[in-house]
């Protein structure tokens, strides 16, 4: 097995680092690539894909996050380190993950030495307001210590993948009749009223890629699915485009939208997880709009062959798309760890009538850095008044308002305002016992 050949160049582009990829092509290969780019939080600019019949050869040109060129020697060592070293596990079929060369509090991956350290819970289901705040509350009575987590919600449903340690040992939750409460109990939360769909829940010990199975969980449990009020709003969606080039033997998929980070995993990884493989491509997000061009064959080399298909890769895309796309006001939770602390902010969110869209938790050295993303439970922007009477419960310096202030809306009560706000003041939904029913 020949090594892949990584060369990284400084000098032939003005703005960005051009890193060049050049190795014998196995499936998947391209999103391991993108995989190990965005987890050392660089930015890809441009990308173009070649990797047609047994040879891979790509080209990404990337910044830091602060559009800067990737210069010093370590960093550039470490980029070719992850690449080769990811090319190796793909071929041996074992996943690991590289560290960041910078501390960052977007991170969503941490390399965890071993799988003994944590118990990782996959949850989907159902959204609805509050329900983070009741998972949690779940998690803590049960002594369980959030030490990770990544929330997403889109299309009325809600998928986690949260990463738990025994409060006691600060170890992996082991215990088979331990470990099968944890999953009940989580599972009956998280269908609550709803008969319609099921909700699922699953408890390992094994090391996971939070963001790439989250795409996989809300693609298993059919988000892309549109309803009414999505075919009304068809306008706002990106434009994803299928179409048959018949002299190429192939399928031409097109995306067009605003840019953002890690827009690229988000679509290389939908197409893989269904069984797709991209030989050619090209990739411009050097402006605010985003443009992709693939070429695509099944993995038994047929094109897309039906309407029924096109349409189904036309949703799944929009739908990887839209999961990550940030509705709602960001906040940004700084303090020292301890036991309990994802529920207690939480369930402050929930009585002030806040609902979260999108969470990231983590924890480095004793201290949590989380990420949240709330709305009121109508869908609307955050009343300041609701904000400051939050910060001033939880602390000014610990919770900041982060990004785009137009999340917030003008000062005004509403009867929905009134009626979460009024309820969820006078007891939490523990204390009246909703949670306690579902044991």
């Amino acid at each position: 097995m020949n090594p892949p050949r990584v060369v990284i160049d400084n000098n032939s582009c003005p703005n960005a680092t051009v890193i060049k990829v050049d190795s014998a092509n196995k499936y998947g290969i391209l999103l391991e690539v993108v995989q190990v780019l965005i987890d050392l939080n660089l930015i890809i600019k441009k990308a173009y894909i070649s990797s047609d019949g047994g040879w891979f050869m790509d080209v990404f040109k990337v910044t830091d996050t602060d559009g800067k060129k990737i210069e010093t020697q370590k960093q550039l060592e470490n980029i070719k380190d992850c690449i080769r070293k990811v090319y190796f596990l793909l071929h041996l079929h074992v996943f690991s993950y590289c560290g960041s060369f910078e501390p960052s509090r977007s991170r969503s991956v941490d390399f965890m030495p071993s799988s003994s350290d944590h118990t990782s819970i996959e949850l989907t289901g159902a959204d609805r307001p509050g329900l983070l705040s009741e998972v949690s509350s779940v998690l803590t009575d049960l002594k369980c210590n959030v030490v990770s987590a990544e929330v997403w919600t889109h299309n009325a449903r809600a998928a986690a993948v949260m990463q738990v340690t025994d409060e006691e040992t600060g170890s992996a939750i082991t215990d088979p009749q331990r470990l099968s409460k944890i999953k009940q109990l989580l599972c009956n939360v998280l269908n609550g009223n709803n008969r319609h769909r099921r909700a699922k829940t699953a408890v390992s010990m094994g090391i996971t890629h939070k963001e790439r199975r989250l795409h996989q969980m809300m693609f298993d449990d059919r988000d892309y699915e549109k309803s009414d009020e999505d075919n009304e709003n068809e306008h706002c969606r990106p434009k994803v485009t299928v179409i048959n080039w018949f002299d190429k033997d192939c399928s031409v998929v097109t995306v067009q939208c605003k840019d953002r980070p890690k827009l690229l995993f988000d679509t290389v990884c939908t197409l893989t997880d269904m069984q797709y493989v991209v030989f050619h491509g090209s990739v411009d997000a050097e402006g605010p709009k985003a443009y992709q061009e693939y070429c695509i064959r099944h993995i038994d080399g047929s094109v897309v062959n039906s309407e029924a298909e096109r349409q189904r890769v036309v949703q799944c895309l929009e739908a990887a798309i839209e999961r990550r796309v940030s509705e709602g006001l960001k906040l940004e939770l700084s303090t020292s760890d301890r036991m309990g602390l994802l529920s207690d902010v939480t369930r402050i969110f929930r009585e002030h009538g806040l609902t979260v869209t999108r969470a990231e938790v983590s924890t480095r050295d004793g201290k949590a850095i989380n990420t949240f993303y709330v709305r009121d439970v109508a869908g609307n922007s955050v009343d300041p008044k609701t904000l400051d009477d939050i910060r001033s419960e939880i602390g000014q310096t610990v919770l900041q308002v982060k990004g785009n202030s137009d999340e917030l809306k003008s000062p005004q009560e509403s009867s929905t305002r009134l009626l979460f706000g009024g309820l969820f003041r006078s007891k939490s939904l523990y204390n009246l016992g909703l949670i306690r029913s579902y044991t």
